[in-house]
């Protein structure tokens, strides 16, 4: 398998508000898609160790969606979790308090399916939309 793929961004909010907003489900369906033709109308978040976390992606036409699911292995609030997806894929989003702002890493194991650009430009689309929604609210 190849390396873990990494996506980063600075966020202008402190480290509670931001953990609020990428695990609470009423924020998570605001920001969670890579383009604005999406949208994340469902999702929810058992955020503890072997807890399931659960968001429906689809188009805004209807034309295509899907269900990302994973599993918790590991959470330090405030601080980072570990996820294992349904094909054994691993995420690990990590949380750091950088005075008034946090700094946000997305590490991720690649899928087969896409190039591996491909996979973290969409990575980084999401995590930038979350930064501007987070920063917007």
């Amino acid at each position: 398998m190849s390396a873990q793929i990494t996506v980063t961004s600075t966020i202008n909010a402190d480290n509670q508000k931001v953990w609020n907003y990428y695990t609470q489900p009423e924020h998570i369906t605001q920001w969670n898609f890579a383009d604005p033709s999406w949208q994340c109308p469902s999702a929810s978040n058992d955020m503890r160790v072997g807890g399931k976390y659960s968001a429906r992606m689809e188009a805004k036409d209807g034309s295509f969606g899907f269900d990302f699911e994973a599993t918790y292995n590991a959470i330090t609030p405030g601080e980072s979790f570990t996820y294992t997806m349904p094909n054994g894929r691993a995420a690990t989003v990590a949380f750091t308090a950088n005075g008034a702002q946090t700094d946000v890493a997305v590490s991720f194991d690649p899928e087969d399916e896409n190039s591996l650009d491909m996979q973290k430009a969409g990575w980084q689309a999401i995590l930038d939309n979350f930064k501007q929604y987070t920063e917007a609210n």
